[in-house]
């Protein structure tokens, strides 16, 4: 599953190349609009809701028939990862199959206040993270990660997208275009994935 993040909903441009891209690779994916996109709202509602949405959009995932004996990976860009990762962190998660967390720029915290984190509930996630994260990201850069993500007991791979934005896109002036970024960071996903599956543990740091 593929949640969007705060601004714009799963038709937005970032979200269908990711889910094309993933599709293409052989992943089922299945996204969703959070309800507050629904009602043609611009402010997300509140975290609760927010995941009782998520959850509601997992549970129809689950019971659809051609999805019937897949593995779960749960995950998002932004907010529709973080919302992800209080799923993951529930004590609940492995009943509802979630095998993965996979989440697209973690907004860490609100541009230019590194001392509001949103990182609390990272420490009850059991299942294993893979964070995509841009270097030059305003909501947390993966400097700003490590220690949080080193501290967890959760196998975690921190890919970094090198001169990636919140939305993983590079300056203009970047020798990769942002196709070629993007491809980049869904190959990961599906080897991270697929690896998860055998399964494999432990921590790893790449970079692309």
């Amino acid at each position: 599953m593929l949640a969007h993040g705060a601004g714009a909903g799963q038709t937005n441009g970032f979200m269908v190349r990711f889910a094309s891209g993933l599709a293409s690779r052989g992943l089922d994916v299945l996204t969703f609009n959070f309800l507050y996109i629904e009602a043609r709202r611009r402010v997300p509602d509140r975290t609760e809701k927010l995941e009782a949405c998520y959850r509601a959009a997992l549970a129809a995932a689950r019971s659809y028939g051609p999805f019937d004996g897949n593995v779960v990976f749960i995950g998002g860009k932004s907010m529709g990862g973080r919302m992800a990762s209080h799923l993951a962190a529930q004590e609940d998660a492995a009943a509802h199959g979630i095998v993965g967390l996979i989440v697209l720029g973690y907004p860490l915290h609100p541009p230019g206040k590194p001392d509001q984190l949103r990182a609390a509930h990272l420490a009850n996630i059991r299942v294993p993270m893979l964070v995509i994260q841009g270097s030059r990201d305003p909501f947390g850069t993966p400097d700003e990660l490590r220690p949080v993500l080193d501290r967890l007991a959760a196998p975690v791979t921190l890919h970094v997208v090198e001169n990636g934005d919140h939305s993983l896109a590079p300056p203009k002036r970047s020798p990769l275009s942002l196709d070629e970024v993007y491809n980049q960071a869904q190959d990961t996903i599906v080897q991270w994935a697929t690896a998860l599956v055998r399964p494999v543990t432990g921590a790893q740091e790449t970079g692309g």
